[in-house]
C-alpha cells in the first residue's frame, strides 16, 4: 500500500501547508470516517464543523478556511479544494483491471475491422465489419460494437456496453457498463389497419472527444441524421437522450434525467437529476434545469428554471412559499 508525506502530496497540489504532522498518509477518506493516517478535504464552509471530531491527519481546504488544524494535524490550503482533491484521488487510485493479453482469444473480430496500436479487447467482445478502433482503446469484456462504427484513441469502454451500427465516438471518452449507443429512437405512428407503425430510425450517433456516459444510459440514433453529443459532455447513470437531440460542449445531465426527441442543448447546459425535457425544445447556453423539473418551453441562455412545469427558479420558490403559507393558514 502506497503512503505519502504531506510534503510529497503538496508537491503535486502546490498549496500552502498550515500546521505540521508526522503521519504518513495512506488513503483519502471523507471527514466523518477518516482515520489518523488518512487525508480528507473541506470544500465548503458548512463542513468545517466536522473537522474537530474527525480523525483525519490532513485536510485539503480552500484558502478562506478559518480553522486551526490542531496538534499533529495540518491543512493544505489551495484555491479550489474540490479540484485539488481530485488530484489526491488520482494519486491513490488503484490500477485498472488487468489484461493478460491485448486481445482475448474469445473476442470475435471481423477480418475487415481496423485495430489501432496498443488497443486491448477483452473476453467475449464482438467487433463487427469495418469497425475502426484508434490507438490505445480499452474495451473490457462483453462489449458489442457493430458494423462501421469508429472509436477514437484512448477511449475506454466498460463491460456490457453496446454500440450499434454506424455510430462514431471520439477520443478520450469513457462509456460505463451497459450503456447503449445508437438504439432505435422511440418513433411510432398510429395506423387504423396496423395499430402502431414503427418509423424506421436510419440515422446514427456522433459523440465528441472527452465525453463520459454513465452506466445503463441510452443515446438513441437519429431518425434522419445524427444524435450529437459535443466535446466534454458528462452524462450520469440512467439517462435517456432521445433521437436527433443535439448537445453542445460540456453539458451535464444528472441521473434519471431525459431528453425527448430533437432537443437542443447549448454549451455548458446543466440538467438536474430526474428532470424531463419536452421534444423539439432549445435550452440556451449555460442554462440550468433544476432537479425533478419538467421543461415544456424553450429556456433562454443563462437562465435557471425549476419546477413542474419549469419556470424561472425565483418565481418557483415564491410560488412554493405562497402555497406553503396557504396550506398552513388553512390548517389553523
Amino acid at each position: 500500500m502506497s503512503s505519502f508525506s504531506i510534503q510529497e502530496i503538496n508537491a503535486i497540489l502546490q498549496g500552502e501547508i498550515v500546521g505540521t504532522t508526522s503521519c504518513k498518509i495512506t488513503a483519502p477518506e471523507q471527514l466523518e470516517v477518516a482515520t489518523d493516517t488518512e487525508i480528507s478535504f473541506i470544500g465548503n464552509k458548512k463542513y468545517e464543523k466536522f473537522w474537530e471530531t474527525s480523525k483525519a491527519c490532513v485536510a485539503v481546504v480552500n484558502q478562506d478556511c478559518s480553522l486551526e488544524p490542531g496538534e499533529n494535524r495540518a491543512f493544505i490550503k489551495v484555491k479550489n479544494a474540490d479540484l485539488a482533491m481530485s488530484q489526491v484521488l488520482e494519486l491513490f487510485a488503484p490500477a485498472p483491471p488487468v489484461f493478460e493479453v491485448d486481445i482475448h482469444p474469445t473476442a470475435v473480430i471481423d477480418k475487415s475491422a481496423a485495430i489501432g496500436k496498443g488497443t486491448r479487447i477483452g473476453a467475449g467482445c464482438y467487433i463487427g465489419p469495418h469497425v475502426q478502433l484508434g490507438e490505445n482503446v480499452t474495451i473490457y469484456p462483453n462489449v458489442t460494437i457493430l458494423d462501421e462504427c469508429s472509436i477514437g484513441k484512448n477511449t475506454t469502454i466498460w463491460p456490457g456496453a453496446v454500440i450499434r451500427e454506424r455510430c462514431h465516438i471520439g477520443a478520450y471518452c469513457i462509456l460505463h457498463p451497459n450503456c447503449t449507443i445508437g438504439a432505435d429512437g422511440f418513433g411510432f405512428r398510429p395506423c387504423p389497419e396496423k395499430g402502431l407503425v414503427k418509423i424506421p430510425q436510419i440515422g446514427n450517433v456522433i459523440i465528441g472527444n472527452g465525453v463520459e456516459i454513465g452506466a445503463n444510459s441510452s443515446v438513441d440514433r437519429g431518425k434522419f441524421s445524427s444524435t450529437v453529443l459535443g466535446d466534454g459532455c458528462k452524462i450520469d447513470n440512467l439517462v435517456q437522450i432521445g433521437h436527433n437531440s443535439k448537445l453542445g460542449k460540456f453539458c451535464i445531465m444528472a441521473g434519471n434525467s431525459g431528453l425527448a426527441g430533437s432537443v437542443t442543448l447549448g454549451n455548458g447546459v446543466i440538467i438536474g437529476g430526474s428532470a424531463s425535457i419536452k421534444d423539439h425544445l432549445t435550452i440556451g447556453d449555460g442554462a440550468i434545469v433544476g432537479a425533478g423539473s419538467g421543461v415544456a418551453a424553450d429556456v433562454e441562455a443563462g437562465k435557471v428554471v425549476l419546477g413542474y412545469p419549469a419556470v424561472d427558479a425565483r418565481d418557483a420558490l415564491k410560488q412554493w412559499a405562497i402555497l406553503k403559507r396557504l396550506v398552513r393558514d388553512s390548517n389553523k
